[in-house]
């Protein structure tokens, strides 16, 4: 890859050894041209941005200062590794960031050995990083082990879970709490501003201040200057909020300058040396280096490719996404219904729900990285008559997984979950897609589940949801709608009715969600080829599935395919096959899904392709079940969301 701009020193240093012989004044200039590069990359091919940008000092001073890999080193989420990655090894690579085939956008222990841990979701690395110094520990081994957190991160319930822990086992290892105000989105909660008054030092500055000017006019104020030395460990004991953090067992460091190298590296020093566990809190700034990010570093957490001098973005002319349909939908149902409540763990972008609190600022609520509080949040407000719907990403649902039955469906309570992110997601990988969530929910008594086949059937369901009275799950995938008109008003639909698309004499395809377009249309050219005629129908329900029209439509010996874009282990394809046993009708049934294995990470359009969900894989597969390899396979070219 060709930068638009130079880096003598960084084209220097292949490996973190390769700094360790420069001096501050040598890093404080690889750490100036490592944020250019690191800039002039992602430019190019998009990616996790503005975080990386605000960890680039603190990145090369913990190379600098321990001897990695064999000191370990343990990010969160991995939103700010690609600097990480840069001096590890990966600098040419990173052109291939988040490509199929190419580097993830996260850690990972497959691709180097600097990636001491896989991650992806928020607030693993404490406990992680526990577990790794228990370990040296057992084995009578001496290396260091680091965490690395953000402040979004240590909101998250099982962050302080390792910080009681770690606390309480004394093993020595180091959190460093990468503070800057920020997850994805502005921190919402109380640990959130007791990090602010931390860093603002509000009472023990201004306190320590006061002292200073009082012994100043004091005739003995010279003697008891040293009195006053003495006091201040005391009086920061009881007046710096930090105490926290010491009363968990934590020797508490901080907060420091996240962008000076000497004083990182100096810090990095003094607790390397310290028993026991420490946490040094590091003040930075996402988007550090790059002013538009510095100024809108929401906006810039997650770019697309973008001119590095404007920040411009190419954009295309396309449908709306699914998920401003379901905020601006969520909002409209809200307008008549007080009752409706918007709940989201630290995505109001992300998920939508940020249009929905533009309107309804009083009715909706940010948790922070708190999905089991959020699920448990919203059945406490469901006691009390509202109906509150729970907007995450499928993905991040999964860690709330014991709440949606103990705590939901156990009590029929009616919380909607709105899981978006639904099924293969693309470039963020494994971590992130949504492709467990029909197995995982169908289980539960009570749960009912949805999923959409285009951006207008998802607001007729999102209505549906709120009448239903009953735990209700609708999925729906990441990106663009198909562009379908939609309906002026959102109208409830029947529970548990799919809906017949295409009728054909020779079987029967049954779809459900995002796959059921590209069904359609893989059936209507298998049609055009000469091949056999398909029914098509949009089932629209996982659960409860609409046994009527199974009966109606199957009959003994008949074939039939699924489509779904989830795992196909206990997914929709399970769920017709366990139907079609408890009707009494013996069927072929080809199951078309997701395998057994994690999916890595690469465009959708590339994944579906791999997976056979694409339209031309569909028109290949509905011509070998059907024809029962009759006639000639042909394949034509696809067509996409419009």
């Amino acid at each position: 890859m060709t930068n638009v701009r130079p880096t003598p020193h960084l084209d220097r240093i292949q490996w973190p050894r390769d700094l360790r012989g420069l001096t501050l004044d040598e890093l404080r200039v690889v750490s100036d041209e490592l944020r250019t590069y690191v800039i002039d990359a992602v430019s190019k091919t998009g990616g996790h941005f503005a975080s990386g940008l605000g960890a680039v000092e603190m990145t090369v001073a913990l190379h600098y200062v321990y001897e990695t890999p064999r000191d370990l080193l343990v990010w969160d989420v991995g939103h700010q590794t690609y600097p990480h990655k840069v001096l590890t090894g990966r600098r040419t690579q990173l052109q291939t960031i988040r490509q199929k085939g190419g580097l993830s956008g996260f850690t990972n222990r497959s691709e180097s050995e600097y990636d001491t841990f896989g991650v992806g979701h928020a607030s693993t690395s404490i406990s992680a990083a526990l577990g790794m110094a228990a370990a040296r520990d057992e084995r009578g081994d001496d290396y260091q082990v680091v965490a690395i957190i953000g402040d979004g991160g240590l909101s998250g319930g099982v962050a302080m879970e390792g910080l009681n822990q770690a606390g309480y086992l004394k093993r020595k290892m180091l959190v460093i709490l990468n503070d800057n105000d920020m997850s994805i989105s502005p921190n919402v909660g109380a640990m959130s501003g007791y990090l602010l008054r931390i860093a603002r030092g509000q009472i023990y500055n201004r306190v320590r201040s006061d002292v200073a000017n009082i012994l100043k006019k004091l005739p003995a104020g010279q003697r008891l200057a040293g009195l006053a030395e003495n006091l201040e460990d005391g009086l920061k004991k009881v007046l710096v909020p930090g105490t926290l953090f010491e009363e968990l067992g934590f020797k508490y460091v901080g907060p420091i300058d996240g962008h000076s190298i000497p004083t990182l590296v100096r810090t990095l020093r003094d607790v390397k040396k310290m028993p026991g566990p420490v946490l040094l809190h590091v003040r930075t700034l996402k988007g550090k280096g790059y002013e538009l990010a510095e100024k809108d570093p929401v906006y810039w957490h997650g770019p697309s490719p973008f001119k590095v001098e404007t920040g411009e973005v190419a954009k295309k002319s396309a449908p709306p996404s699914y998920t401003a349909v379901f905020g601006d939908t969520l909002a409209e149902l809200a307008e008549k219904d007080p009752r409706i409540i918007g709940i989201t763990a630290a995505m109001p972008e992300g998920t939508g729900i940020d249009r929905f609190q533009k309107r309804f600022p009083e009715r909706a609520f940010d948790v922070g990285i708190c999905e089991q509080h959020g699920v448990l949040f919203a059945a406490g407000m469901a006691t009390q008559g509202f109906k509150p719907v729970c907007a995450i990403y499928s993905t991040f649902l999964q860690r709330a997984y014991d709440q949606i039955m103990h705590d939901v469906c156990l009590m029929d309570l009616p919380v909607v979950f709105a899981l978006d992110r639904a099924g293969v997601v693309g470039a963020d990988g494994p971590t992130h897609h949504g492709v467990f969530d029909l197995t995982y929910l169908r289980v539960f008594p009570n749960m009912m589940v949805c999923a959409p086949k285009d951006e207008n059937e998802l607001r007729h369901l999102l209505a549906t949801a709120f009448e239903a009275g009953h735990p209700f799950a609708i999925r729906y995938p990441r990106g663009n709608g198909w562009g379908v008109t939609l309906d002026p008003e959102a109208k409830s639909l029947p529970v548990g009715k799919g809906e017949v698309l295409r009728v054909g004499k020779d079987g029967i395809v049954l779809a459900i969600g995002d796959p059921v377009v590209p069904s359609l249309r893989a059936a209507e050219k298998v049609a055009l080829l000469g091949g056999p005629s398909l029914t098509v129908v949009n089932a629209r329900w996982v659960k409860p599935l609409d046994l009527e029209l199974l009966s109606q439509l199957v009959r003994d010996g008949a074939r039939l395919v699924t489509v779904e874009e989830n795992v196909l282990a206990g997914g929709f394809g399970s769920a017709v096959m366990e139907a079609l046993e408890e009707l009494g009708i013996s069927a072929r049934v080809k199951r078309i899904g997701i395998p057994d294995r994690f999916v890595a990470h690469a465009t959708q359009q590339e994944q579906r392709r791999e997976l056979g969900l694409d339209e031309e894989s569909l028109v290949v597969a509905f011509q070998e079940w059907f024809s029962v390899g009759k006639g000639t396979v042909v394949s034509l070219g696809v067509s996409t969301r419009a």
